[in-house]
């Protein structure tokens, strides 16, 4: 039985590693898989990346049917990885368990809450793994460590068996290192191959810029970004925020989301009172401080943002939109930088995450030593062809790393 060391990816939980078999065969004979310490496998406890969580709850009876798709494929379980606590941060720290390590870079962070996933992931010791995506929690640790992600549209795969943290923004999400491992992982957790020569292959999907939400990034990926789209000759240009400030979207996505962690963490929270890092802490207080009166406005804006973003976005369209707004934060990032950081970074999640839409993300040539990323949102049920396209576009443009 393997166990963690102090070489490689650091994105393990310690002790005894989780093993399972696959449980039949498919697309994904032989694939070696991690998944999130937020995910269920039958018999071991799922501890949400944090000790006072693991010790009182029990191991689960089941798989989730997420790791039961991907064993069924022949995908075989070879560890849990480490995730931010109860999937709370974008940056990849466990005051607990440690930060796994950033694949070209000892002093970045890999980005959450699905650290250990991504960190597995670049570092070669999983083919695929699965995370968990609310507001970000794989879209940014994949453009950190430079490896191709799906978050899916919201409610086509099962949530159960999977620790639940804002209901009606959490998705299953997962990583390969490259776009087909991508695709072939997707078409088993969609139930896709059920489907395939039933219909008509859906045409290729018309490439647009958003112009705003390009803007929110730093100029590093700005620019590398922008350099790409038009290396590509997509010129049609959209709007993701459709005129709105993106701090309103970034302000309903934070009451929304911390309403939800008051009705399905707060409970526990107050019951257990755990020890959380100090990072942490500070934000579960927020959350639970929240006045649940500010659930009806926001909601309203919500329902009526995702409506007319609806109307702009024709079915057949992927919009580029930045994965994370950023190149991975330096560890040493101060209190200012990791704010300004998540301002961002949300408002650039809450696009896809307030609509429910779906996002890929595929890694692009190196720069400055760190790969940015290409990622693109599309209509609802657009997974498959995301997932086509990136298969399209990744493999002209491979990571130097």
């Amino acid at each position: 039985m393997h166990t963690e060391t102090a070489h490689g990816s650091g994105g393990w939980m310690p002790g005894p590693r989780c093993e399972r078999p696959a449980t039949g065969v498919g697309a994904l004979n032989g694939v070696r898989l991690g998944v999130k310490d937020l995910i269920d496998i039958a018999g071991a406890v799922t501890g949400g990346g944090n000790p006072d969580w693991a010790t009182s709850h029990v191991p689960a009876v089941h798989d989730a049917p997420c790791v039961a798709a991907l064993r069924g494929a022949g995908a075989r379980v070879v560890g849990k990885t480490i995730s931010d606590e109860l999937a709370f941060s974008l940056e990849g720290e466990n005051a607990h368990y440690g930060a796994p390590r950033h694949p070209s870079d000892p002093d970045r962070l890999p980005g959450g809450s699905s650290s250990g996933s991504a960190a597995a992931v670049a570092w070669a010791e999983v083919d695929l793994a699965l995370g968990t995506d609310t507001g970000g929690s794989v879209r940014v640790p994949a453009a950190f460590c430079g490896v191709a992600a799906m978050r899916p549209t919201h409610g086509r795969i099962p949530l159960d068996g999977v620790l639940p943290f804002a209901p009606s923004y959490d998705t299953v999400g997962w990583f390969a290192r490259d776009a087909d491992l991508l695709r072939r992982a997707g078409h088993a957790l969609l139930g896709t191959e059920a489907r395939i020569g039933s219909d008509r292959p859906a045409p290729p999907l018309r490439l647009c810029v958003a112009t705003d939400a390009l803007a929110l990034a730093q100029p590093a990926v700005r620019e590398a970004l922008a350099a790409w789209a038009r290396l590509m000759r997509i010129d049609s240009e959209r709007s993701a925020y459709g005129g709105s400030d993106w701090r309103d979207w970034f302000e309903a996505y934070a009451v929304l989301q911390g309403l939800e962690i008051q009705a399905h963490v707060g409970p526990w929270i107050r019951r257990q009172r755990p020890r959380f890092g100090a990072a942490i802490a500070p934000r579960f207080e927020a959350a639970l401080a929240l006045d649940a009166a500010q659930g009806t406005r926001w909601s309203d804006w919500r329902a009526k943002a995702a409506a007319r973003l609806a109307q702009r976005m024709g079915p057949d369209e992927a919009w580029l939109i930045p994965a994370a707004p950023c190149f991975a934060l330096s560890r040493r990032a101060d209190a200012a930088q990791r704010g300004a950081f998540y301002e961002r970074a949300l408002a650039l999640g809450a696009v896809a995450g307030h609509a429910g839409l779906p996002q890929v993300v595929f890694a692009l040539p190196a720069a400055e030593g760190l790969p940015p990323c290409a990622s693109f949102i599309s209509a609802r049920g657009n997974d498959e062809r995301l997932l086509e396209l990136a298969t399209t576009l990744a493999p002209a443009f491979p990571s130097t790393r």
